[in-house]
């Protein structure tokens, strides 16, 4: 019996796997096992599919926003600013140049965009473990909502150059209506996230919803089947038209307690969806060699970029924090997006990058749950009691007194008369 509790306590300390993890391999094998038996190419770019899509990473991208912590994002805002700027460019450089210096192959410049930026719906599943703080699991889900605009405006001027060096003449079809449209995109999202506000405010103020002493709500936000009306309508708006921006901006400020719960449930359900469908693709072929160096080149530029250039923008982040940032990189809807998106120009795209999403993840994972035993081993270290001082004999209580009234000692021995 004695032998069986260290085994027992040896066991309670192995990591336990989260179960969004057991899920969402249940789902790549289920998405891939489709795959096999239908082609889901014939569904890439119909009207169906990119609202499916588009909501899916609508709900990503609201959920992730609306667990910050304001005060954390309006600390540092600087270090925000860097990551989805400066960041995304040096994350993007470094990729691309492995890539190219490996395969010498000018359209790999491409698959350095395509993995730089970090997928927001699979930070919203997956950052609530307990070993980052509030305040960089909030400077997490900031860099991954926000990381696309710069990941969208990067492909309209490299893949323009890509295509040129790879041989091909006149204007990829990914650059569309180029700067100007991507101009006009952000003024559609501006209007969309406008919009939004204005019906959030104005229900707020005609039908507010109350506390138990039907005091109104500080701050003003409208009752509960209204609010959900307006997010809704907000996110359907976002998926048919992919208005994403205003989607991550308006989680910021649409915000109401009987959100929480579903919509922590939504998150895990698109989050699920979206690695079926990534397994759809996985189906159809990959490029093993160049996904699994696309994956890893991704992973390290994260932990340059998290290790080296964050903390000269966000002060005081602690060495645990630093290193979480370090691991943080997640690829999925969004990249598989955007290698769908330059399918076209660039064949074979998505072969190289399904299996660099899913090497990113494992080792996203496999670090994170490293981390988390020598979290615990440390732990386990500090809590261990040191030595507690020699106790003294004490006097024995004169009940315990033996027969011939001399007093015991505590080592069992009679004191001599």
């Amino acid at each position: 019996m004695e032998r069986s509790r260290p085994d027992e306590s040896r066991r309670r300390k192995l990591p336990a796997v989260p179960a969004v993890l057991l899920g969402a391999l249940g789902a790549l094998l289920l998405g891939t096992s489709v795959g096999l038996v239908a082609d889901p190419t014939r569904l890439v770019g119909t009207t169906g599919y990119v609202v499916a899509t588009g909501l899916l990473l609508a709900v990503g991208l609201y959920g992730s926003t609306y667990g910050i912590e304001l005060a954390d994002l309006r600390r540092d805002l600087r270090g925000v600013v860097a990551a989805v700027t400066l960041g995304v460019v040096l994350k993007a450089a470094m990729i691309s140049g492995v890539m190219v210096w490996a395969f010498d192959r000018p359209q790999y410049l491409v698959l350095g965009i395509v993995v730089a930026q970090i997928d927001p719906l699979s930070v919203a599943a997956l950052t609530k473990d307990g070993h980052m703080s509030q305040r960089a699991r909030s400077l997490l889900t900031a860099w991954a909502a926000f990381d696309d605009p710069m990941t969208v405006l990067l492909t309209l001027y490299v893949a323009g150059y890509a295509y040129t060096a790879a041989g091909h003449t006149g204007t990829p079809s990914v650059v569309g209506g180029g700067a100007r449209g991507y101009a006009l995109g952000l003024v559609l999202n501006g209007l969309l996230l406008a919009g939004a506000l204005l019906a959030w405010w104005a229900c707020g103020r005609l039908w507010p919803a109350r506390r138990e002493d039907e005091e109104p709500v500080r701050p003003r936000r409208p009752v509960t089947p209204l609010a959900v009306l307006v997010v809704v309508v907000m996110l359907g708006l976002a998926a048919a038209n992919m208005l994403m921006l205003a989607v991550a901006v308006a989680g910021l400020f649409l915000r109401a307690p009987v959100f929480a719960r579903p919509l922590a449930r939504a998150v895990t359900g698109a989050f699920l969806l979206a690695t079926v469908l990534l397994g759809l693709f996985v189906a159809q072929g990959v490029a093993f060699k160049p996904g699994l160096l696309l994956g890893g080149s991704a992973f390290l530029a994260q932990a340059v970029v998290a290790i080296l250039l964050m903390p000269l923008f966000v002060r005081g982040l602690s060495a645990r924090d630093r290193i979480l940032l370090g691991i943080g990189q997640q690829n999925g809807l969004t990249a598989v997006l955007l290698a769908l998106t330059l399918e076209r120009d660039f064949p074979k795209t998505v072969g190289v990058v399904a299996p660099a999403v899913v090497t990113v993840n494992l080792l996203h994972y496999g670090a994170r749950i490293g981390f988390g035993c020598w979290s615990r081993h440390r732990a386990g270290k500090k809590r261990q009691p040191a030595a507690g001082p020699k106790r003294l004999p004490r006097h024995a209580d004169p009940a315990d007194r033996p027969a011939g009234g001399a007093p015991a000692t505590t080592d069992g021995l009679r004191s001599s008369a």
